[in-house]
């Protein structure tokens, strides 16, 4: 029997008809690498040969008697790829803005609980703009699986059994993992009732560390060093109550010039990449008189797979707070700041356990945290206490070369992650051979163009290229 961690369980009870849960992918793919002539049919077939085996793929969630433990896995026997991947076609004249569109209505569609929680829409007849006639046509793959199935770096390697290194190779990486159990309806009720009369002990061994980090949380408040604190983020646009429409945008940025600035500044890529963010905000908000005088708030997550003690779980993730400097016009200035407060974020994140975030969550009830949830939604809460924060921004490292998807090969590959209330905004980037690719998702309401704020990525990065170049550093010259 396999059962949803605390974590994964969490992604399940946060889902409502407006704040959907899933992740999503938006793959372009260029057909002219397959080693046969593309059709629907016969990807259709290929991604069923590939994901039969594989248990991320073919499980679906199978609930407790009464709701007294967190759901387990089991496989889907009835498991059809005809539910999971569908064929769709982009209207003319079938370019970005088109396919935008799609992708944001796909994206705001919830996932059948009833089956394996993704699916895959093939998408036909994209024309990037410029291309002329069919010979420029890509077809693009939106993705979608739920965030109780996989993180960042889960669902990288889930989408690995899909990729190849070569048009005709194999799959990156072999499965051998065993499809989960089906257990009886006796065997769910006593596992919960025992799991359920051991939670005051676990409870207890919980909150002695817990205790110990707000003491020290407090020390390095005093001296400077703590990581940003939530709540403490100017409101925006995009922080209030959200609903289930959704705005899409995606754009490629130069990692060699990202990796380039990382070295002359002696930063990080994460450093350099949350800098474009906060001047692409700045912008954005500026061009419509909505900049607050104090910095916006960002929830960075990160991935504690290597250090965490847990054997189980899909979701192995932490966050830290960050201060994006959006009332920083210096694009040099905003990330020698960033790197500062990053270095600080990161001391105070390490020392908190691996496992805390992944520890409380275990305390989650499904019936209590699934009311909580839509009270709060429903009372338009977000609206009344102050800002948690103001987006997620997440950075996925991918492979750093070409791979490809059933034999077409990855142009792009931008991933989305969800929206929440409060934060109607998420902004993720995925380096692959040689690009950094940005994926933008919002609240369509709250920000019905999220191209708007795409768009100043780009320039933004062109910006700071041209500080750090006018900075007279020797290696900037060099």
């Amino acid at each position: 029997m396999d059962r949803l961690s605390g974590l994964d369980a969490s992604f399940l009870y946060l889902e409502t008809p407006a704040q959907l849960m899933h992740v999503c992918a938006v793959m372009v793919l260029d057909p002219a690498t397959m080693t046969t002539a593309y059709s629907f049919a016969a990807m259709q077939r290929e991604i069923e040969i590939r994901v039969r085996d594989v248990p991320g793929f073919t499980r679906k969630v199978r609930g407790v008697p009464l709701g007294l433990d967190h759901p387990v896995w089991v496989r889907d026997r009835d498991f059809d790829i005809e539910r999971h991947v569908h064929r769709l076609a982009l209207p003319t004249p079938g370019g970005y803005a088109e396919l935008m569109d799609l992708c944001a209505h796909l994206a705001s569609l919830p996932l059948d609980r009833s089956r394996p929680l993704w699916e895959m829409w093939v998408i036909e007849g994209y024309r990037p703009d410029g291309a002329e006639g069919g010979g420029g046509e890509k077809v693009v793959v939106f993705a979608k699986m739920h965030h109780a199935t996989v993180d960042g770096v889960s669902g990288s390697n889930l989408i690995s059994h899909l990729c190849s290194l070569e048009p005709d190779a194999p799959p990156l990486v072999p499965e051998n993992a065993p499809h989960p159990r089906d257990p009886g309806r006796g065997e769910l009720l006593g596992r919960a009732v025992i799991g359920t009369a051991t939670r005051p002990v676990t409870l207890v061994k919980v909150l002695k560390p817990s205790a110990q980090l707000v003491t020290r949380s407090i020390g390095r408040a005093r001296r400077g060093t703590a990581m940003a604190a939530p709540f403490s983020a100017p409101r925006t646009s995009f922080n209030g109550t959200i609903t289930s429409h959704r705005s899409i945008a995606v754009t490629d940025l130069d990692l060699d010039e990202i990796r380039r600035i990382k070295k002359v500044t002696a930063t990080t890529v994460n450093d350099v990449v949350l800098a474009i963010c906060g001047g692409a905000l700045r912008a954005y908000l500026h061009e419509r008189d909505e900049l607050p005088d104090s910095s916006l708030l960002a929830t960075v997550p990160v991935s504690v797979r290597d250090t965490s003690r847990r054997a189980t779980g899909a979701n192995k993730v932490s966050a830290l707070f960050t201060k994006l400097g959006t009332d920083l016009e210096d694009p040099l200035e905003r990330l020698r700041m960033l790197a500062e407060r990053n270095r600080h974020a990161k001391e105070h994140h390490n020392a908190i356990s691996a496992d805390a975030l992944q520890d409380w969550a275990e305390f989650a009830a499904p019936r209590t945290f699934g009311l909580a949830v839509r009270t709060y939604a429903n009372l338009r809460l977000a609206e009344r206490h102050p800002v948690v924060h103001n987006l997620v921004i997440s950075n996925v490292p991918g492979p750093p070369i070409p791979l490809y998807f059933m034999g077409a090969r990855i142009d792009a590959l931008c991933p989305l992650g969800p929206v929440f209330h409060g934060a109607g905004l998420n902004v993720t980037v995925m380096s692959n051979a040689g690009q950094m690719h940005v994926g933008a998702i919002a609240c369509r309401e709250s920000m019905p163009d999220t191209d708007a704020l795409v768009r100043h990525f780009p320039a933004e990065l062109a910006r700071l290229t041209a500080a750090v170049d006018a900075s007279g550093s020797p290696a900037a010259a060099r």
